[in-house]
């Protein structure tokens, strides 16, 4: 890992990035300060790192410590890797900055409660904050404008994924970073309207919802785990419940197998059984309420 001095001050203006502060904490993290927003990369186990965030942190950074900073924000490869983000958020701020957002005062009913604020994005596009969620609301003019397939006949896109539907719709308003994560999400979510729009394949990788589909469909006959637990009668080893296809719900049939630990991983989607290989278990059951209710 380098080393970077305290508070050194770095800045590229051939991309037109701001002025951001490197250094390192009071315990030795790498951390970055852009404006009010504060980053660091925290360690974590077998050696990997994660982002963290911290917000207006009045101290030199050589004083900041780990409990300044809160999130998850992603795994970090190396020290490249969390000052590009760093970056990457910086271009966002200054770019943000330009796009001139207006925060007021609201109390409109949103379908997640009482909007206790309210950002202006643009003529008929407001994000309003609940104290439980939160989302966007386009005026009857603007919503007429999102692509059919995307619509949300009410107006109202919550903040979680349709979010990306308001950025893919009027891109103008949001920035390069946000536009970026629209479109993946956009991709991962609503993979058909995005290729009917585009008039483009998504292929192996580039949306979740497609790959999972692909996934249940070559595996529709095969036993998929559904619930899974480290064995107490069999050391070194997993026991699964598993059913066809991954099915759950009355009526569906489940057999336990017993996996190797070390070859036991959930992936995107779930674990396969190979029938040859992982073997079928009726003995004492680690799952609490077990009765074996089906063969």
């Amino acid at each position: 890992m380098s080393a970077l001095a305290p508070s050194i001050e770095t800045s590229n203006s051939t991309l037109g990035i701001p002025g951001v502060e490197f250094g390192r904490s009071a315990d030795s993290m790498l951390v970055a300060r852009v404006g009010d927003h504060a980053f660091t990369m925290v360690p974590a186990r077998d050696g990997q790192h994660f982002l963290a965030s911290g917000w207006r942190i009045d101290r030199p950074l050589e004083q900041w410590r780990r409990d300044d900073f809160y999130g998850h924000s992603g795994e970090l490869a190396d020290d490249a890797d969390f000052r590009a983000k760093v970056l990457e958020n910086a271009v966002h701020q200054q770019e943000k900055s330009v796009l001139g957002r207006r925060n007021i005062r609201s109390s409109a009913n949103t379908p997640w409660g009482a909007s206790q604020e309210a950002t202006v994005y643009g003529d008929g596009v407001t994000c309003h904050s609940t104290a439980r969620h939160g989302g966007f609301h386009l005026s009857a003019e603007r919503n007429t404008m999102v692509h059919a397939m995307l619509r949300v006949r009410s107006g109202w896109y919550e903040e979680d994924a349709e979010w990306a539907i308001v950025a893919l719709s009027f891109p103008h308003l949001f920035t390069t970073f946000e536009r970026w994560h629209a479109d993946r999400t956009i991709k991962d979510s609503w993979p058909d309207a995005w290729e009917a729009i585009f008039g483009t394949v998504l292929a192996p990788g580039e949306s979740q919802t497609k790959d999972r589909r692909a996934f249940q469909a070559k595996h529709a006959a095969d036993w998929i785990v559904v619930s899974a637990i480290t064995s107490d009668q069999q050391q070194g080893f997993v026991e699964v419940v598993a059913t066809p296809g991954g099915k759950r719900g009355p009526g569906t049939a489940e057999r336990r197998f017993l996996v190797p630990s070390a070859e036991y991983d959930m992936g995107r989607f779930g674990f396969v059984i190979d029938p040859d290989r992982h073997a079928d278990y009726d003995g004492p059951s680690s799952f609490v309420g077990w009765h074996g209710r089906t063969r």
